[in-house]
């Protein structure tokens, strides 16, 4: 199904949306477009809806698998425009959203599906899960100049830290942080101070009146928050190579980084339990 523009999205949502959880995939560029689209129907979507610019191309074997929607993520507001466009279609659906070149981690997640995962989340009376975006990036920049490599991938292992999130007036949140780490903390100054942030509320469920806003947080507080008032609450994460290749792309910074690895690199394992090893996700009660 292709639609070209949210507008005819939105008209034929009960069609275009399915059933069960939804993935929105984001797409800036070509770069790994297929293997995105692809990861997250293995993570058992009911719907994956795919928004990018009407040149950007999938192969003929996803396109059939998938909504395509014309809608171009260059411009400006173009995610919380797609986002909450969604949002308003599919009232008490889990959402997910993420860009091409981003990949949906969860505890357990190699032999689990997403709405195992969710239907669990939902029995906590969660309605949002925080997500660690995770930053991915090509050992070997010689042989992947645009630093994305699925088969040479690295994250750092170490490197993240919180800090507690205050409202206009100084106040501090509760059970909200503003977390740090990965490329955005070791490059800082490529990076503008709202852009340096690495959580985001990348699963949660619709409902009326929700509104995604431009810093990845949404108009509802307890939807922010990284857990439940009464124990630890599951996280996922969402490993990205989005920042490497935006550094890498950007001439103010792409010719001065020869590599992005150092004494806290390590392979990417495409595992989960690496993942909550280092405590970059969080299983919660599920086991």
């Amino acid at each position: 199904m292709i639609y070209d523009s949210l507008q005819a999205l939105t008209r034929d949502a009960k069609t275009a949306l399915g059933k069960g959880p939804i993935a929105l995939i984001l797409l800036e560029d070509e770069v790994e477009a297929d293997s995105t689209v692809r990861h997250h129907l293995d993570c058992g979507f009911g719907a994956v809806v795919v928004f990018g610019a009407a040149d950007i191309t999938l192969s003929e074997e996803l396109t059939d698998q998938v909504a395509r929607v014309h809608h171009d993520m260059l411009t400006d507001a173009a995610l919380e425009m797609a986002v909450n466009a969604v949002i308003k279609s599919a009232p008490g659906r889990w959402i997910y959203y993420g860009y091409n070149s981003e990949y949906l981690f969860f505890p357990f997640c190699e032999h689990r599906t997403v709405g195992e995962m969710l239907a669990f989340a939902a029995e906590e009376r969660r309605d949002a899960m925080l997500t660690y975006v995770v930053d991915l990036y090509a050992g070997d920049l010689d042989a992947h100049p645009n630093a994305v490599s699925l088969e040479d991938a690295h994250l750092d292992k170490s490197g993240y830290y919180a800090l507690a999130r205050k409202d206009n007036r100084g106040n501090v949140q509760e059970r909200q942080l503003d977390f740090f780490g990965g490329l955005r903390w070791r490059y800082e100054e490529h990076v503008p101070w709202k852009r340096r942030r690495i959580d985001r509320i990348g699963l949660f469920r619709a409902k009326q009146g929700l509104t995604l806003q431009p810093d990845h947080t949404f108009n509802e507080l307890e939807y922010n928050t990284y857990a439940c008032p009464w124990h630890h609450s599951m996280t996922a994460a969402i490993c990205s190579f989005r920042t490497a290749k935006a550094l890498k792309r950007n001439p103010g910074s792409g010719y001065q980084i020869n590599s992005f690895r150092w004494r806290n690199s390590t392979a990417f394992a495409w595992h989960s339990q690496q993942l909550m090893d280092l405590g970059l996700m969080e299983p919660g009660q599920w086991f």
